[in-house]
């Protein structure tokens, strides 16, 4: 790590507990969702407040933010809605079936997958439902339209729920994880259960192999100008670029971040600068320029065993404050110098 400077005494550590799921700000509130089902404000200022709000009877799986409130999906089957004035509504409840993905839209549209059933809720509350081939643990909104990306076993779903037309799949033997669709509408990224990401070029189906990672990406994030695609899985952060019409096909992609060893965990874009925050699975987290390369330290490794992973990465809306957790319980909240 070629990393001279720390922010690491502008972090406001948290001491969530449990094992952190998920991260994100509600207004201006961070807010974690805990493995043990509850859901953790933490308000930092000049005196501390934490509310502790039992969101689920059971392990919290999956978790997702419109930044005005928190989606969670647990093992009870239920899909639960708390906002920051610690209210928790049940959204949905699927019987006891894993809730195995979450997606949101800042319009207030929701997806979550249980089993091989996929349901969307629309702004206005319509629930429409999609029988799949097998499970899904991925699910993304496209960016233009109503529309609704699935990742599954031999490939991908598009679905308009609104719409009569028959969903669109996009194919490729395997299993496929996570799913992103890039913001200019034109890719559809997966991880998959194979060291590898696989792509869809949408105007013409052209397939994009990402292969040559020493490890599973379970977390990507696109930069603020929709130009790079950042990933985990690797020992250091891999940049692939999209700004040619042909995305990353040909190209090599950057990286920024690397490390002996030490695999990166989660990655988070800053909202409005090329610079993003890194995770790593011994518990690190770094800043990392784009431009440069250049790397702020902002957690050091744990110093006990066994380290945990970072598993939540969040900035908040104006790009001030990155709140981040970890396996351990371990968390803490970053608020950059003016």
């Amino acid at each position: 790590m070629s990393s001279s400077f720390s922010l690491t005494s502008a972090v406001a550590a948290i001491d969530a507990g449990e094992g952190v799921v998920g991260a994100a700000f509600l207004d201006c509130t961070p807010v974690l969702a805990l493995a043990d089902g509850h859901v953790l404000l933490a308000e930092i200022g000049m005196e501390r407040h934490e509310q502790r709000i039992r969101a689920h009877d059971g392990v919290i799986l999956v978790a997702a933010s419109d930044g005005r409130k928190l989606f969670t999906g647990g093992d009870d089957g239920r899909v639960v809605a708390t906002d920051a004035n610690g209210t928790s509504e049940v959204i949905a409840d699927e019987r006891g079936k894993w809730i195995d993905a979450v997606t949101i839209r800042a319009d207030g549209a929701m997806a979550w997958s249980a089993g091989r059933e996929v349901r969307a809720r629309s702004p206005k509350g319509e629930v429409k439902s999609l029988a799949l081939p097998s499970s899904s643990r991925g699910l993304a909104f496209a960016p233009k339209g109503y529309r609704l990306v699935i990742a599954h076993y031999n490939g991908v779903t598009l679905w308009f729920p609104n719409a009569a037309a028959k969903p669109e799949t996009l194919e490729w033997k395997g299993s496929h994880l996570d799913v992103t669709a890039s913001p200019d509408g034109r890719f559809v990224i997966t991880s998959m259960q194979e060291n590898m990401l696989h792509g869809w070029r949408l105007a013409d189906g052209k397939h994009m192999r990402m292969a040559g990672y020493p490890g599973k990406t379970r977390s990507f994030a696109w930069s603020p100008d929709g130009k790079w695609l950042a990933t985990s899985g690797a020992d250091a952060c891999v940049l692939w670029p999209f700004q040619a019409k042909d995305g990353p096909m040909g190209q090599a992609p950057r990286e920024c971040g690397a490390r002996a060893d030490v695999k990166v965990a989660r990655v988070a874009f800053h909202p409005s600068a090329l610079v993003v925050a890194l995770g790593y699975e011994d518990g690190m987290a770094l800043l990392c320029r784009i431009a440069d390369g250049s790397e702020i330290l902002v957690r050091r490794p744990d110093d006990v065993q066994p380290k945990a992973r970072i598993s939540a990465l969040a900035w908040d809306r104006d790009g001030g404050r990155l709140l981040f957790g970890a396996e351990n319980g371990a968390a803490g909240l970053l608020t950059l110098p003016a």
